[in-house]
């Protein structure tokens, strides 16, 4: 009876093995892992720790600095404010700034982590999720016993808001096309076209920093936005010229930094994304208004486990094109 008993348990472990290698499987961090900066709006000191957690728990924040502590899933139905970036509410209780982490945390192909924060406000780092790349991939990321569930776009979804529009269409994996335009002479108009998985997230996306223009900073900061603002975690325009004096990381810099946002906040889905995403001169708003749409139209979407070989076989290729000012008038 032993024997038939731990022949039994040696068949499940195995049919388990063979699940692992067949599906994609949801994934978690290996270990602990710790970092501190300021908020970006708020020009607080914030500490921040991300810890392992159990499948299916998605990505929760925990505000630590409260009498008691309250925890905010990043969810579409915890979304409170767009405002120049990203701030979920649960109980009364906020946490903003959130889409660049977010965005590490789901260009890394992770499904559950517990994030817990001592401030209002993620830490903005260097403007980029670059910072919170690096350090999860010095951790570690470990696979855990459960298929991951994709949100499969079926019927294309659309939100237009006069020059400006967000997409989704029916795709075999994750594609994101981008379209910027500013009145400047260092952006005008840029695009950028990028398929994921993660290698191409973390070489090409999350090094791009967010942005700004000097005209707008003192207007940003009466309104309570900016505080910790600084040319060590932003790019600050000057009517014709970059003012960090390292310059920019990218030529088009500004389009990669808006993928990065649109990533985080397509996090709030819940689950990694299969469609082609296509936006022009998007934002945290627009991008919020198309997840809810698409969310209300369950005739667009269905829930699929993915095989791997799928997925691993996926083309790693960008395209960039940026036109010159004259252009835009034509």
């Amino acid at each position: 009876m032993v024997d038939w008993h731990l022949n039994c348990l040696k068949t499940f472990q195995n049919l388990q093995k063979d699940n692992r290698e067949i599906m994609n499987c949801q994934r978690t961090l290996a270990s602990t892992m710790h970092c501190a900066g300021i908020g970006l709006h708020t020009g607080r000191e914030v500490n921040l720790t991300l810890r392992p957690a159990s499948v299916d728990t998605g990505v929760v924040f925990v505000r630590t600095d409260l009498p008691e502590a309250v925890s905010i899933r990043a969810s579409m139905r915890t979304v409170a404010a767009s405002a120049f970036a990203t701030t979920l509410e649960n109980r009364g209780v906020s946490i903003t700034t959130v889409e660049h982490l977010l965005a590490a945390i789901s260009g890394l192909e992770i499904d559950n982590v517990i994030a817990e924060v001592n401030a209002p406000e993620v830490p903005i780092m260097d403007g980029s999720a670059a910072p919170f790349v690096s350090l999860i991939q010095e951790v570690g990321i470990v696979e855990q016993l459960k298929p991951r569930q994709y949100l499969v776009i079926r019927k294309p979804v659309r939100i237009e808001d006069g020059g400006r529009w967000i997409e989704v269409c029916p795709c075999e994996n994750l594609k994101v096309s981008y379209t910027v335009e500013y009145d400047h002479p260092l952006i005008s108009r840029q695009s950028y076209h990028v398929c994921f998985p993660e290698r191409t997230f973390a070489g090409e996306i999350s090094p791009a920093r967010t942005f700004g223009f000097l005209s707008d900073v003192a207007a940003l900061q009466s309104k309570g936005f900016a505080r910790g603002g600084s040319l060590e975690n932003a790019v600050v325009l000057g009517d014709f010229n970059v003012l960090n004096k390292e310059g920019l990381r990218f030529p088009d810099e500004f389009v990669r930094h808006k993928i990065l946002d649109l990533i985080g906040d397509f996090a709030l889905l819940g689950y990694p994304l299969v469609a082609h995403v296509t936006a022009h001169k998007s934002g945290h708003e627009m991008n919020h208004r198309l997840l809810k749409e698409v969310l209300s139209r369950e005739d667009c979407w269905e829930m699929k486990e993915l095989p791997r070989e799928s997925t691993q076989k996926l083309p790693r290729v960008s395209i960039s094109h940026r036109e010159p000012r004259e252009r835009l008038s034509a």
